[in-house]
């Protein structure tokens, strides 16, 4: 089942994503694709529903019709750092001996196809696909045995990444990485039972046109299980939440010379089961 948010940004309403590639409505269903609407009791009476007696939303989504991201009110928007030996090794660094966590602020969320703005002073703007693992129940201290039984569904997030105030500006990472628009996330938030092998799905990322990241989530160090319940030790994670577990080579940073975004180019980006995204990227006001 692929569930969705489409409309004006603000605006969203919750639909999902038929087998012809249509979206049905999914008000008076529910209020929003988000909090307890990800529940598995609500999962299950959407997952019940027939799809042909919802109405079809005129347009053709990432096309004439927007997408908001696939989860609204995200309340926590977790990351993992250095989660590819690969991807460490082009930074230059170690993979940790435990996970790095460190947040997106959520004013950074927008839609899958949605402008990416530099922000003001920006030299080091850099992309990062990254799996997004979506929490429909919470809890604290959750054993890894049972943690894909609070992981409502997955889908696609670029990290997008200010690498100078992340590295270079004194402080935590966040400082890079919440920037406002820094968190397309989307098209649609997957269920489990559609993604099936979560540990070996292919992703990539193009900017205009020439791929920098060709990955698999087969190479992460940490698996989603493991993060899942590595982060309630150290917060309640709560229905809405999001975890993006880091991304492969090829971002950026790791180029010989790096290569930063300017403004004006376009990033394409996708993993595979989870659909793409496709952002314009606006220089600094």
């Amino acid at each position: 089942m692929k569930l969705l948010r489409y409309g004006p940004a603000g605006q969203e309403q919750p639909g999902l994503l038929d087998k012809d590639g249509r979206v049905r409505n999914l008000a008076g269903i529910v209020d929003d694709i988000a909090g307890t609407a990800l529940s598995p009791e609500s999962l299950a009476k959407i997952a019940a529903l027939d799809e042909s007696t919802l109405p079809i939303v005129d347009g053709t989504p990432q096309d004439s019709l927007r997408l908001g991201a696939c989860v609204g009110s995200i309340g926590k928007f977790i990351c993992i750092g250095l989660n590819y030996a690969d991807h460490a090794a082009e930074s230059g660094v170690a993979v940790p001996p435990e996970p790095v966590i460190f947040n997106k602020w959520t004013s950074a969320v927008v839609g899958p196809d949605d402008d990416v703005q530099i922000p003001r002073g920006s030299v080091k703007t850099d992309w990062e696909v990254e799996l997004g693992v979506v929490i429909g129940t919470g809890g604290s201290y959750i054993d890894e045995a049972d943690a894909m039984s609070h992981v409502a569904g997955f889908c696609v997030v670029n990290d997008v990444s200010e690498r100078e105030y992340q590295l270079e500006r004194s402080g935590t990472w966040d400082k890079g990485k919440g920037c406002d628009t820094f968190g397309p996330t989307g098209p649609w938030l997957v269920t489990p039972d559609e993604v099936g092998d979560f540990n070996n799905l292919a992703m990539w990322l193009e900017v205009d046109g020439k791929r920098y990241q060709d990955g698999s989530t087969s190479t992460m160090v940490y698996k989603v299980p493991f993060l899942v319940s590595y982060c309630s030790r150290f917060m309640s994670l709560q229905p809405g939440d999001v975890i993006s577990t880091g991304t492969p080579p090829g971002v950026g940073m790791g180029q010989k010379p790096p290569v930063y975004l300017k403004g004006g180019e376009v990033m394409r980006l996708g993993i595979d089961k989870l659909g793409q995204q496709r952002q314009k990227v606006l220089p600094s006001a």
